[in-house]
């Protein structure tokens, strides 16, 4: 197989009619230029130049050789120069993977910044909460995945990941406006309750949480969509507590931090510890920037 090299010599010997010149103009030496003239005469059979006492002369042969490999070695190039793209991330490709609250509140800021640092590079979005995202980031499905985990409710992590900690968001009791009812946990344990689906870290945390509180709390509504609890609250069908994210501040309900112990979320990104993708650090980096600052109840993780 022809090797890039060699032609590339060749053009250079052709046009300036001189080992030494070419040796010049490509940082070799004149021996190495005739070397590989030698090697690339013997691959293809070809007498390239002829040798006279005060130089050399390139033959039909060469001229023909240079003139074909022409459009080889301008698609070699740019080959090359997609590869150092790719390398740098500035083509390459991501695939993040989300919960559908940091989908609404950090994911669009984050993808934005992304976007407008590497408008050429191809952004995959996907859906789920952490168990899916935590399988799917395993089986090398995604490179980086949004996670949460209740200070109530700990998780246990998969070996070979790397945890980047973004924020920590309070607990906060959300009750409708003029409700009459207290911003005290402790003093709401015959209150209706609107909370997340059974078995969800959101479920166990605000088991516990109502636990420490002194209570068992009377369930009458479940969903894990934030905004269908809020305008449940806003109806005045119950109170619930919600991680701060959850929380969009309305005329209609009151939001009030929970006070108690470990009554906080913490939201992070994962990826693979060997993951060597150079959008790694890029997307990261937005990530931390889409941090809603000013926020009361947020806690960005350079805080702490």
């Amino acid at each position: 197989m022809l090797k890039p090299l060699h032609l590339l010599t060749l053009k250079a010997v052709v046009h300036s009619a001189s080992f030494a010149l070419a040796a010049r103009d490509l940082g070799y030496t004149a021996s190495a230029i005739s070397q590989q003239i030698s090697a690339l005469e013997k691959e293809t059979g070809l007498v390239l130049f002829e040798r006279e006492a005060h130089g050399i002369r390139p033959t039909a042969a060469a001229h023909r050789l240079v003139d074909l490999s022409t459009h080889v070695l301008a698609a070699m190039d740019d080959l090359d120069h997609q590869v150092q793209e790719l390398a740098t991330g500035v083509t390459g490709r991501l695939r993040l993977g989300s919960f559908p609250t940091a989908d609404v509140r950090l994911v669009p800021a984050a993808l934005s910044a992304l976007v407008e640092s590497h408008p050429r590079a191809q952004i995959q979005l996907e859906e789920g909460e952490p168990e899916e995202l935590i399988t799917a980031l395993s089986h090398g499905d995604l490179d980086v995945a949004l996670v949460y985990e209740y200070g109530l409710s700990p998780r246990q992590w998969p070996d070979g990941l790397t945890r980047h900690h973004l924020l920590s968001e309070d607990l906060v009791l959300l009750r409708a406006r003029d409700s009459g009812l207290s911003a005290q946990l402790s003093q709401l344990s015959r209150a209706r309750w609107i909370t997340s689906r059974e078995d969800t870290a959101g479920a166990r945390s605000f088991v516990r949480l109502c636990a420490a509180a002194g209570f068992d709390a009377a369930v009458a509504f479940r969903s894990n969509n934030y905004d269908v609890v809020r305008e449940l609250v806003s109806a005045g069908l119950g109170v619930a507590v919600v991680p701060a994210l959850g929380h969009v501040p309305g005329e209609s309900i009151e939001a009030t931090r929970v006070t108690q112990r470990s009554a906080h979320r913490r939201v992070m990104a994962l990826h693979r510890s060997e993951n060597s993708n150079p959008l790694l650090p890029t997307v990261l980096s937005c990530l931390r920037g889409a941090v809603p600052a000013g926020e009361p109840h947020l806690h960005p993780a350079d805080d702490e």
